[in-house]
């Protein structure tokens, strides 16, 4: 019952995310019919191409040591060697070509499902997979079940198409063991062609199905709750409290920094009590002055408080500290546009720190 309403809470389709990462953990959509298919192809190529001459071969082989038994000697172990490897040299011929077209084939057919990717957690020792009662369980899962009566099915629906195609030669089949041993071998590698015509059939229409079947299970297990999405969006983006916390830490940092530079400001501009702008003008390190400080409401004011504690003049012009509130950042040095209004303020602080600094002399 919990594993019916998991399934049922799964609404959402899986995230790119969620897929790639099954696909590093080693989870792949997998058809084992569709290699199976893979090595029925490789064994109808070795059929048509290979097996008709290799056979002959080996007929020819078997043919000369029966037909002339008596001329092969067996007096010492050289002598059975000898035969034997020539057997053997033989057999392998026939043999070779299709282990390598089979190994070819799987290969490929697992590389065009899917490009293998190392997974060290694959091969990861593991109890559960020396356990005894793990192994039992997995032989009689669901899943192997399933596996089971794909296979039998496949085996008694190719065994009775067989059946029906090669029922009018049984009995000629039967009469091979008396002929030629080139005759029987050449009958044979027929009759097996004919076999493999109609596994190609029955494989392809399974592997096919079966391939498209994997890759809607594998799609339909990693689907996703609600719940499951907003984790995984929280984990890409941040954390939204997290976040918050750290733009509060941010600003808490910026304002500190602010307040610290605002005594090192040369004016401070101000809409009465709503808008304030600290700025820094030396010759000897900029061209135009530098907004070192800027806020509004209780900010501003704080601004003013420390500007009038180090005698810092404070000019209020609302238009003027409104625009280059909006369009100045800290630490940036004012644009063309406020050119003319700072310099007829940074003047007249000039003008007066001269006029104290005569009055002081007088």
């Amino acid at each position: 019952m919990a594993d019916d309403e998991d399934k049922d809470s799964k609404t959402e389709d899986p995230t790119e995310k969620r897929k790639q990462d099954a696909l590093e953990e080693g989870n792949v959509p997998f058809s084992r019919e569709l290699t199976s298919l893979a090595s029925t192809v490789a064994i109808y190529v070795f059929i048509v191409f290979f097996a008709t001459d290799g056979s002959i071969r080996v007929a020819g082989s078997l043919k000369d040591i029966f037909e002339q038994a008596d001329q092969w000697r067996f007096d010492s172990s050289p002598d059975v060697i000898s035969l034997l490897y020539r057997l053997a040299w033989n057999a392998g011929g026939l043999v070779l070509p299709a282990l390598v077209l089979i190994m070819g084939f799987g290969v490929a057919s697992s590389v065009l499902q899917n490009m293998p990717s190392p997974v060290l957690d694959r091969i990861a020792p593991k109890f559960s997979r020396v356990s005894i009662v793990a192994g039992i369980g997995r032989m009689f899962s669901l899943q192997t079940l399933v596996e089971f009566g794909k296979s039998l099915i496949k085996v008694i629906a190719v065994s009775i198409v067989v059946g029906f195609a090669l029922k009018d030669e049984f009995f000629g089949s039967l009469s091979l063991m008396f002929s030629d041993p080139t005759v029987m071998f050449s009958r044979m590698v027929s009759d097996l062609r004919t076999i493999l015509i109609v596994m190609l059939f029955a494989t392809a229409i399974v592997g096919l199905g079966d391939f498209f079947w994997q890759r809607r299970e594998w799609y339909e297990n990693l689907r996703m709750t609600k719940q499951e999405i907003k984790e995984e969006f929280k984990q890409a983006q941040g954390d939204p409290a997290v976040k918050a916390k750290q733009r509060s830490f941010a600003r808490t940092l910026l304002r500190r920094r602010m307040m610290a530079n605002v005594p090192r400001a040369t004016l401070i501009v101000a809409n009465p009590t709503h808008y304030a702008v600290a700025l820094r003008y030396a010759r000897e390190e900029s061209d135009a002055p530098i907004v070192v400080a800027k806020g509004q409401d209780l900010i501003a004011l704080r601004i003013r408080e420390i500007a009038e504690e180090n005698n810092i003049p404070v000019f209020e012009d609302p238009p003027l500290a409104r625009s280059m509130f909006a369009q100045v950042s800290v630490d940036s040095v004012i644009p063309p546009v406020f050119y003319k209004a700072v310099a007829e303020l940074i003047h007249r602080v000039y003008s007066k720190q001269n006029k104290s600094r005569q009055n002081k002399r007088g």
